[in-house]
């Protein structure tokens, strides 16, 4: 697979959270952790498990960070 985005991490899938519309993949990536939140139709498209090797694509054009 082929794509455009510079930022990839890859790690292992460490927690899959289904929800009606909207799923929550959470990948163990070294020490860290990134969660995701794609649509339940990709997740079950992509047909993650837990422990699967997978691959964060970060492709974004601004990250905020802040506090309250």
């Amino acid at each position: 697979m082929k794509v455009s985005a510079r930022n990839k991490l890859a790690g292992t899938v460490k927690e899959i959270n289904m929800g009606q519309v909207m799923a929550e993949i959470t990948l163990k990536i070294g020490e860290n952790e990134v969660v995701a939140i794609v649509t339940k139709k990709s997740a079950e498209g992509l047909g993650l498990k837990v422990g699967d090797k997978a691959v964060a694509l970060i492709k974004a054009t601004e990250i905020m960070v802040g506090t309250e």
